[in-house]
């Protein structure tokens, strides 16, 4: 059995973690740090999970004790943590802050979306997972990216749930606020622009076009909603050969034929991608749920390639029906 530890055990984020991992047919869940929970028993701060662990929030860290580590920290605190701390060297590390999404030669980290990057994460130690944003628009640019078909300028309007901005309540969180309402933040500056530009040079090394990014908040839990739109000459029969090649191998990310809603994905680790073509407007939709595959499903994946199983171990999960 994978023993595995969590650090920042109190938020969305990790509340679905846990979730993932005590189901886990081949993990044992050794330990959930949280400063701000210790002594806590894990159901009474993630309700839902009343029944299915009997794990209390602890306030240390035993590293010797589990073979691989999820931060599920603020961003910041990875990097502190190692920087303070001597790390086993055969512990594997899944980050799922923006610590180490910035690949520049000074750590180890491989950024960790399986779609673009899995030959290198099967034979790293260190992963940095995907900003959720970053995570819906990248599988909607790749296989153009990958056929060096990115050569105008991006436009991309993204919905993101409220539980994208985290547990910890504020002004644009706050039910009252949230409820029967829809706003813009960080246009065109949002951090996970770095990130997207990094993984498209990646496979397209002339890739130099702007990235236009409106996010949103909506009025709903979980879920992005992203339309992207470009210019791309290729006809649309040739546009979905594309896709589905590229996409034909990998286990969460499928090409519809018609418009995917947001129900189509919420609770699972699926992103389901729909392709519009007209003139020589492209218009990818780009849909997935933020908690699970814009974060602890794609850090369970990444766990599955670290340790060879199969990528879809642990996460067949069910969405609506309806």
């Amino acid at each position: 059995m994978i023993k595995a530890g969590i650090i920042g055990g109190a938020g969305y984020t990790a509340g679905e973690l846990v979730r993932l991992l005590i189901n886990h047919p081949d993990v044992e869940l050794s330990w959930i740090n949280s400063s701000s929970n210790a002594g806590n028993k894990v159901c009474d701060v993630h309700k839902g999970l009343i029944g299915e662990t009997s794990l209390s929030f602890i306030p240390d860290t035993p590293l010797d004790d589990i073979d691989v580590l999820f931060f599920c920290t603020p961003h910041g605190q990875t990097r502190t943590f190692i920087e303070a701390n001597t790390i086993p060297d055969n512990l594997k590390i899944v980050d799922l802050s923006t610590d180490y999404r910035h690949i520049d030669g000074s750590h180890d980290f491989i950024y960790g979306l399986p779609e673009l990057n899995r030959k290198h994460i099967i034979r790293a130690k260190h992963i940095a997972n995907p900003g959720c944003f970053a995570t819906a628009i990248q599988l909607a640019l790749l296989p153009l990216a990958k056929n060096l078909l990115l050569n105008s300028d991006i436009h991309v309007t993204a919905i993101t749930g409220s539980t994208g901005a985290g547990v910890k309540p504020g002004d644009s969180t706050h039910f009252s606020w949230r409820n029967d309402n829809i706003s813009i933040y960080k246009p065109f500056k949002h951090q996970h622009l770095d990130e997207i530009g990094q993984s498209l040079l990646s496979l397209q090394a002339s890739f130099n076009a702007n990235i236009n990014f409106i996010p949103m908040r909506g009025c709903f839990s979980r879920g992005i909603f992203a339309s992207v739109y470009t210019s791309c000459k290729v006809d649309i029969t040739e546009l979905t050969r594309i896709y589905n090649e590229y996409y034909d191998d990998h286990n969460f990310t499928f090409v519809s034929n018609s418009m995917p809603d947001l129900k189509d994905v919420v609770n699972t680790n699926k992103c389901i991608l729909h392709l519009v073509k007209e003139g020589d407007k492209l218009l990818i939709v780009s849909v997935i749920d933020n908690l699970l595959k814009g974060a602890s499903g794609t850090a369970v994946h990444n766990m599955n390639l670290l340790f060879g199983l199969h990528e879809r171990v642990g996460l067949n999960l069910k969405g609506s029906a309806f």
